[in-house]
């Protein structure tokens, strides 16, 4: 099994890096770190980056988990290899580019591309965010998944990855102690379905959601508390389309993981929203 300490950054394809800088410092509230000809680097925590926009399609999308051990690549990656995962190792320049002392790749099921992290850099100062939204720090993020029973089985098979709960067919899952790191939400395509950032407290999300409407940026769900992890939340569209969320939702799954039960809520609204929020989201209907 390969164990995975945390999912640590995305990579993601803008040909408006600009537009991407501007919404994620001015909007978002992310510490921008480097920009180059290619590449914008950001962070919301203690990383040297957690997000990255690439010159590249809005559709390329790239998931970086990190390893737990810093000599299981090769292990990782035989691993997948007998599995039949198509998978392969990152170049140098490549892992430069990335923070990484070295990476490995695959492709899950669905066709999502995922990275295995070994060594990935640190932050060299402290977090000093752009605008005060009350980051605290990347959280987690919604996958899409053509078959979810499939993706599950694949994540929680060869990987430490357990389910915390269900909503319908969707999956939440976690490789740490929060309550999930990875959302399976059914679709017809790949792809990063929402980008999670934690906030502080309540009182961000709703400074946030003034904020927002105040700048005309478009509200898709909430704000709300979720039923599943109990946190309060805010969806709102944000570049290319991409949907951000900000909560403060990642509560610690305190019961040991052989008698913790993972529940199994209906597909409907009221399972997203305890205070009856209805989202404006595709994969949430």
């Amino acid at each position: 099994m390969i164990e995975l300490r945390n999912i640590h950054y995305l990579r993601i394809g803008t040909r408006d890096l600009d537009g991407a800088e501007r919404f994620c410092t001015e909007v978002v509230g992310l510490q921008k770190i480097e920009r180059n000809e290619n590449a914008l680097y950001l962070r919301s925590d203690n990383r040297h980056h957690t997000l990255c926009y690439f010159d590249g399609e809005a559709d390329d999308h790239t998931v970086g988990f990190e390893l737990s051990g810093h000599k299981g690549l090769d292990r990782a990656l035989d691993t997948l290899d007998r599995a039949g995962v198509t998978c392969g190792r990152g170049t140098t320049d490549e892992a430069i580019a990335r923070y990484v002392h070295s990476f490995g790749w695959f492709n899950d099921p669905s066709g999502n591309r995922i990275e295995l992290l070994v060594r990935p850099f640190e932050a060299n100062r402290r977090f000093f965010p752009a605008r005060d939204s009350g980051v605290t720090g990347f959280g987690h993020i919604g996958l899409n998944s053509t078959d979810t029973e499939r993706d599950e089985d694949f994540w929680t098979t060869h990987f430490n990855a357990r389910v915390s709960d269900w909503i319908g067919k969707a999956p939440l899952i976690r490789v740490a102690s929060t309550h999930h790191q990875l959302a399976l939400f059914p679709s017809e395509k790949s792809g990063i379905q929402h980008i999670n950032h934690q906030v502080a407290e309540v009182d961000d999300i709703m400074r946030s959601w003034y904020l927002l409407q105040d700048q005309g940026i478009r509200i898709v769900f909430g704000p709300g508390r979720h039923c599943t992890s109990g946190g309060y939340f805010l969806y709102f569209e944000g570049h290319d389309d991409m949907v951000f969320e900000y909560s403060n939702s990642d509560r610690l799954i305190i019961e040991d993981d052989s008698s913790y039960r993972p529940r199994q809520f209906a597909m409907e609204y009221a399972s997203f929203c305890a205070f009856g929020s209805k989202p404006d989201v595709t994969e949430f209907s």
